[in-house]
């Protein structure tokens, strides 16, 4: 029990930190609007801050309490606090989080290609305020460790749940069909949920709609296998890596 309680506080401060890692590139994006806001922004700053904890208390609770019932975790966090040897997981890991991570990015950036050539203008790599690279850097770990937190701990594992109490192996596991539909639907809910975003930049068709939630589920999709059958520091780490490729060495490279 006092494992659990002191991941919890571990995982939160996490996520408070990427919040407020997250701002400087959010303020970028928002400049305009920020601008014109009659609400001072360090009220807008608190009122974020407080919305975000209140967020991430409830689903890390939540994921915390679900995780083990359908045997998955963060093994290398969790062993570090019982004392247990991390190190040669921790290094055996890192590679396929890294190489899958940069995998991710690149399949993104291709795909985003592929639908502009289809006439889909809406480019990720290319929009029309680019915050700087250091910011993108920063940016990076809000995805790293706030995002796979709300999809996978929370989402992810959820889903795993229900299903696992509808159906479950002969020996009282997850099923693997389970498990996958957990991965993909946590990630086409992640893509879905980006369509408010998309709408506020052009019309809604079904290939935007496509394009949107597929961009956003092929990571998914690769950091839930990870959380499944790694953990959720091995997703945390491709996500975080992919982000990278996206927010960091692209933006460096258009600018060149």
């Amino acid at each position: 029990m006092k494992t659990k309680w002191k991941l919890f506080i571990i995982l939160l401060i996490a996520s408070i930190f990427g919040v407020i890692a997250v701002m400087p590139y959010t303020f970028t994006l928002q400049a305009e609007l920020l601008e014109n806001s009659p609400v001072p922004l360090y009220v807008l700053l608190v009122v974020q801050l407080i919305q975000s904890i209140v967020l991430f208390v409830i689903a890390i609770f939540i994921g915390l309490s679900l995780v083990k019932k359908v045997g998955l975790g963060l093994p290398i966090i969790e062993g570090w606090l019982e004392g247990k040897e991390v190190k040669e997981y921790l290094k055996s890991i890192l590679g396929i989080s890294i190489g899958l991570g940069i995998l991710a990015g690149v399949l993104i950036i291709g795909i985003d290609y592929l639908f502009s050539f289809a006439g889909v203008s809406i480019n990720i790599t290319q929009a029309s305020i680019n915050p700087p690279a250091w910011q993108g850097f920063l940016a990076s770990f809000y995805g790293g460790i706030n995002e796979e937190i709300l999809l996978r701990l929370f989402l992810m594992t959820l889903i795993a749940w229900i299903i696992f109490k509808i159906r479950k192996t002969t020996e009282g596991t997850p099923t693997n069909i389970g498990m996958w539909l957990a991965i993909i639907l946590a990630a086409i809910i992640f893509g879905a949920g980006h369509l408010p975003a998309v709408m506020s930049l052009t019309t809604l068709t079904p290939m935007v709609i496509i394009r949107t939630i597929l961009l956003n589920a092929v990571g998914g999709i690769i950091f839930g296998w990870l959380y499944w059958k790694k953990g959720l520091e091995s997703a945390m780490v491709s996500h975080f890596s992919a982000d990278i490729v996206l927010h960091v060495i692209v933006p460096l490279i258009v600018l060149v």
